[in-house]
């Protein structure tokens, strides 16, 4: 038989080793803990990265949304034709005759302006109602002048200065992609 003392030294040795194991097994899984630790934490910086992407294209669509709807109360400096020709429909459904005569521009390259000189005749309640609409038409503008007299017998003429806001044609709404 061993002695107790061979026994002892023999678990003594065993239980060394069994912690040394220990030691250097948890160093490792310690190490690796971290590793994934530091790749989680990379993991929620990219989330978070695409989540603030995906938020900002949002608003960005939102944005340009917003913009057209803002861009169509202005006039663009292509679209002068156009707007005079619904100038000139607003008279044709009021039953009036709407005349332009003269169209120039001013203000600042940012924030310029056409100012319209208008002649309207018809009968009075024709001239009233199409400067009405040509008032509160979706445009910005202003009626910075008016006088109404009569032309003939049954028929009025009203002259007025309008100034309308419009948007410099290198304005564009086209957004380039994230």
């Amino acid at each position: 038989m061993k002695s107790p003392l061979t026994h002892f030294l023999g678990a003594l040795v065993f239980g060394l080793a069994a912690i040394g194991c220990y030691g250097v097994w948890y160093s490792v899984v310690s190490n690796k803990s971290q590793q994934v630790a530091d790749l989680q934490a990379q993991i929620d910086d990219a989330n978070k990265n695409v989540n603030s992407i995906a938020s900002a294209r949002a608003a960005l669509a939102e944005i340009a949304n917003d913009e057209a709807n803002v861009q169509s109360y202005f006039v663009p400096e292509t679209g002068v034709v156009a707007f005079i020709n619904s100038l000139e429909q607003l008279g044709v459904a009021e039953k009036s005759t709407v005349s332009v005569l003269s169209v120039s521009t001013a203000g600042s390259s940012t924030q310029p302006v056409l100012l319209l000189s208008l002649s309207i005749t018809g009968a009075f309640d024709a001239v009233m109602r199409t400067i009405g609409s040509v008032e509160y038409a979706p445009y910005d503008l202003f009626i910075s002048k008016l006088a109404v007299a009569q032309a003939d017998k049954g028929k009025w003429q009203a002259n007025l200065s309008l100034t309308v806001g419009s948007a410099p044609a290198a304005t564009s709404t086209a957004r380039t992609s994230l």
